[in-house]
């Protein structure tokens, strides 16, 4: 059986009020050379380089072997070399680029020959929720909603072309302690009043608009949460420390990357980097975050693109 190389990038969600809708992908990358393993009733095997290397090489509650078994439990075990530079437990869209990553698996060495909508409908599933998954695997900004119904999912979403994608630099600031999805979604309130829906509401429409018609003018109005983030701040620190800077010269908006705890802030490309840098680190104080800076990942370069150029495989890329 053919080897198989998969590239999928990191992913920032919600972005402030498009909370469990909005995704963006960003050009860290989850790499994966596979093939299956040699010799008699072989082990998986992972060697992992990067960042947590030894939790991405870990045979133990490995989520992308564990979806990998779980969606194809014929298939044969694989001999995996992974480079990771996507920080994991950050709210940077780690799981999803391993669920898409175990399923992608599964699909290539399983045969299960499963249509681009079921492999993304599939890790969606697996998630819980579309954002970051379907980010990962179309690139740029994308939108999206799933339905489920007792035999299916159905993720629908709308991607913000390549030409529309604004040159925006993004900075995340990655705190040293992490924090996992299913605690900072216990921290969130059942409900909501109709001021606060209608506020985030509004809040979304401009910020779609801001990356659809390249206008960063409208990322600070459109940036502003009342769902999430102000749930989340105890737990995330940094978020409080870097939010009065979203406005000031060089930086758009400031907001927390998925789930947090860490921070993600888009900035100007005209500005000075070593400036931004230094106001952020000053804001921070002791929280003393490291700082990633990157940009956009369009949606010629992700998973998706070797689906529409090579439709009757099974992924290239």
């Amino acid at each position: 059986m053919t080897p198989l190389h998969l590239r999928l990038p990191a992913t920032s969600a919600n972005l402030g009020p498009g909370f469990d809708a909005l995704g963006l992908a960003m050009e860290l990358f989850l790499e994966i050379d596979a093939e299956v393993a040699a010799g008699q009733n072989p082990a998986s095997h992972i060697e992992a380089t990067g960042r947590n290397a030894n939790l991405v090489a870990a045979l133990e509650s490995n989520l992308i072997l564990d979806t990998y078994t779980g969606l194809a439990p014929s298939a044969p075990p694989l001999h995996l070399k992974i480079a990771n530079e996507i920080p994991l437990g950050m709210g940077c869209g780690s799981s999803a680029a391993a669920l898409l990553a175990g399923v992608f698996l599964a699909n290539h060495f399983g045969a299960l020959a499963l249509s681009p909508g079921h492999l993304l409908a599939e890790a969606c599933r697996r998630e819980g929720h579309p954002d970051n998954v379907a980010a990962c695997f179309h690139g740029g900004l994308t939108a999206s909603a799933m339905t489920e119904s007792s035999t299916a999912s159905t993720v629908t979403c709308a991607v913000i072309p390549p030409s529309a994608n604004p040159p925006w630099r993004l900075i995340l600031a990655l705190p040293s302690a992490t924090l996992a999805t299913s605690e900072a979604r216990a921290l969130l309130p059942t409900h909501y009043s109709r001021q606060d829906a209608v506020h985030n509401i509004q809040a979304t429409a401009l910020l779609v608009s801001a990356f659809a018609l390249n206008l960063p003018d409208l990322l600070l109005p459109g940036t502003a949460d009342r769902i999430h983030q102000p749930y989340r701040s105890a737990a995330c620190p940094l978020l409080s420390r870097l939010l009065p800077l979203a406005g000031t010269p060089g930086i758009f908006s400031v907001t927390l990357s998925g789930a947090g705890p860490s921070v993600l802030l888009l900035t100007d490309p005209a500005a000075d980097l070593t400036t931004i840098h230094a106001a952020i680190l000053e804001a921070a104080g002791d929280l003393n975050p490291e700082l990633v800076t990157t940009r956009i990942l369009p949606p010629s370069e992700a998973p998706a693109a070797g689906f529409q150029a090579n439709p009757d495989t099974h992924l290239r890329l």
